[in-house]
């Protein structure tokens, strides 16, 4: 029962779903959801805290920073999951895809001018 409260209250904010949303498109670094929804990262933290403990979302760490990516292991998840994001309007997370996307380019930018191989945020951490 508790696994079922805990995936419904991730499911019920705001701030997850569009996470949840920027995640559909592929895994994503904290600074690239940081980003994207203009938030500070300890906030972001928390949200994606409460995905990964819901068993929505997993993390790898690289290096000393941390990447998320929707978890796809749980058919019940996943097809929860894909229900919750066929019914949500794209308009509503189209300024939070501009800026991860505008993110994206800088930093790849960024990596490419200092001809480096691609580590997160153009660290080489």
């Amino acid at each position: 029962m508790q696994d079922l409260l805990d995936i419904f209250k991730a499911l019920s904010d705001e701030t997850r779903l569009r996470i949840l949303k920027l995640l559909e498109r592929d895994e994503l670094c904290v600074c690239d959801i940081v980003a994207a929804l203009g938030m500070s990262q300890p906030k972001v933290s928390f949200h994606l805290n409460v995905l990964k403990e819901a068993g929505l979302i997993k993390d790898r760490k690289d290096g000393r920073w941390i990447h998320y990516r929707l978890d796809e292991t749980d058919i019940f998840r996943r097809f929860l999951l894909l229900s919750v994001m066929e019914k949500l309007p794209e308009e509503v997370f189209r300024e939070d895809k501009q800026r991860l996307d505008e993110f994206l380019k800088e930093k790849d930018e960024k990596i490419v001018s200092i001809n480096r191989k691609r580590k997160c945020c153009g660290s080489n951490s």
